[in-house]
């Protein structure tokens, strides 16, 4: 196909056939001059059957190829937008591969951030409740240590203040009257003696007169002065009897506080009820100074029914974690520790104080009977707490019954009052805030989990994306090869058929089919000026001149045939 031609002209595919085979006869006619007129004949007939032969083959060839050109074209102009197609999707994939590659990178960092706050968040939040608890039972001692301070030291002040004024302005005026009644004296001494000296006896009563009118006036001033200072001594007097009145008010206001106090204790000794529900006040208000919330760490009179039908009711139910419960029973039956208190007599302080002891081994015999620890409805503890609302009454009956506190806990029953439960509360609160902490990590290892489990489908997703390109390119690889790679390739095969005369209406890039054809430029092949590329062609609608072909020889015309 490389032997130069000629150019082909844009006639009908019959005239070039019968071009070529006007050409092969005038060979074979020249070839055949020097022969003899009889060899001329015989051989002249062969020539013309060969001749017809060569006709009737290539229309058989080009009826064959025409078909097939057209059909190769379809295909190729398919594969080329089944190529771009494909070039389209992978842009498209490639962009949506490293859209996903970055949002992993950003989830990724924003979740080793979100552990690393959290856990900064958690160790913070704990030492800062540890600290305002610490803080505020400080502030709590402080402040109602400097209320009593600052109360008694304003009544010492005021009191003492009042006395000195009181003091000072008594010493005042008795000053004042000490130093008028001296130069009052002093002045009377004074007249008199000048009197006495200038006047004569002669003038004894006009003087004795005079001496009268002037000593009249004095003496009522002398007497008033009395009588001021009097008044004022009196009224000191008076403010001093009503400071002691208020003094006696005060006294008799905390006497009857006192008796208040004796009476509300009575009462409270009078009606169990009442005693127990500030028993289970105060057992209350310990539970939420120790951080416990109700209803979620802690239940209060919960029903439970055993297995044999009887129904039991603690006072306060403590959840632990694990599904775990620990019980409280308070007891706040203080009637002989009150007697104890307010008895003066040391033998019935005595007496009191065995029967305060006495009842506090009874009712941890009453817990120990009840078994709650035992119940199959509490996963309780192997033991159970029995609250003392007051600590005193705690303490005295441990000071004077060492051997209360064992003999409760071998009965697995705990003695405790508001400090040491309060302790222990404050230590199930910590470890609630431990269990929630785990459940929290357990929380981000789950979501940890999902993310690497959809992390890894990620990666399986994206390595299938990878195998799909991979198979896409390897797919356009062959494609390619198919099309312009190799001998047979699609573009070559194209070509010929355009070299043969077939019209077509779209034209191959010169570059894809220069490197089909294996060559550097089109110039050096150009059978293809009028097929492949109308940009070579002087003129879509212009008639090519008609140029000669080089002659066959035998050879080649009979393989052609």
């Amino acid at each position: 196909m490389r032997r130069r031609c000629g150019h082909y002209s844009s006639e009908s595919p019959s005239h070039c056939q019968k071009n070529t085979m006007l050409g092969a006869f005038s060979l074979l006619r020249q070839r055949f001059i020097s022969d003899t007129s009889s060899d001329k004949l015989q051989k002249l007939s062969e020539v013309k059957c060969m001749v017809n032969l060569s006709i009737v083959g290539s229309l058989i060839i080009v009826a064959v190829l025409v078909p097939v050109c057209v059909v190769l074209w379809t295909r190729l102009v398919k594969l080329s937008a089944r190529l771009s197609a494909k070039e389209f999707e992978l842009d498209s994939i490639r962009d949506e591969y490293d859209q996903l590659v970055a949002k992993h990178h950003i989830l990724v960092s924003q979740l080793q951030d979100e552990i690393g706050r959290r856990s900064a968040a958690e160790t913070r939040a704990t030492r800062i409740e540890e600290l305002e608890s610490h803080i505020q039972s400080l502030n709590e001692e402080w402040r109602a240590s400097h209320d009593r301070i600052v109360e008694l030291t304003s009544e010492l002040a005021g009191s003492e203040a009042k006395r000195e004024e009181e003091s000072k302005h008594s010493e005042e005026k008795l000053a004042l009257l000490t130093e008028a009644r001296t130069q009052l004296g002093v002045q009377f001494e004074n007249v008199a003696n000048k009197i006495l000296d200038e006047k004569t006896k002669k003038f004894t009563e006009q003087n004795k007169l005079n001496l009268e009118s002037l000593l009249s006036p004095l003496e009522t001033q002398i007497n008033e002065f009395k009588q001021r200072v009097n008044e004022v001594y009196e009224k000191e007097s008076k403010e001093r009897f009503s400071l002691g009145a208020e003094i006696e008010k005060l006294r008799s206001l905390n006497e009857r506080m006192d008796q208040d106090a004796i009476e509300l204790t009575n009462a409270l000794k009078g009606q169990s009820k009442t005693l127990g529900n500030w028993g289970e006040f105060i057992l209350e208000d310990i539970l939420q100074k120790a951080g416990l919330v109700k209803d979620r760490e802690y239940v209060i009179r919960e029903t439970f029914v055993a297995e044999d039908g009887k129904r039991s009711q603690p006072d306060v139910v403590i959840n632990l974690p694990d599904e775990r419960h620990l019980i409280i029973d308070s007891k706040a039956n203080l009637t002989a520790y009150n007697r104890y208190c307010s008895s003066e007599d040391k033998l019935e302080c005595e007496q009191e104080l065995k029967k305060h002891i006495a009842a506090i081994r009874v009712h941890v015999k009453e817990l120990d009977l009840r078994r709650y620890q035992d119940h199959h409805k509490l996963n309780s503890l192997d033991f159970v707490l029995m609250f003392i609302p007051l600590e005193p009454a705690f303490i005295v009956a441990v000071r004077h019954d060492p051997n209360l506190f064992d003999d409760a806990f071998s009965k697995r029953i705990v003695v405790v009052c508001p400090s040491t439960l309060l302790a222990t509360m404050r230590t199930v609160g910590n470890i609630w805030k431990q269990e929630y902490q785990k459940q929290n990590v357990l929380e981000i290892a789950n979501q940890s989990g999902a993310l690497y489990d959809k992390f890894v489908a990620f990666y399986e997703d994206l390595k299938d994306i990878g195998n799909r390109l991979a198979q896409a390119q390897n797919s356009y690889e062959a494609a390619c090869n198919k099309l312009i790679s190799g001998k047979g390739n699609l573009v070559r095969r194209a070509n010929q058929i355009l070299q043969l005369g077939a019209k077509a209406s779209k034209r191959l890039p010169q570059a894809v089919v220069a490197e089909a054809l294996d060559i550097e430029h089109v110039d050096e092949y150009p059978g293809v000026e009028g097929g492949l590329f109308p940009e070579f062609v002087a003129g879509d609608q212009e008639t090519a001149e008609d140029t000669e072909l080089p002659q066959l020889s035998s050879k080649t015309a009979t393989g052609q045939s």
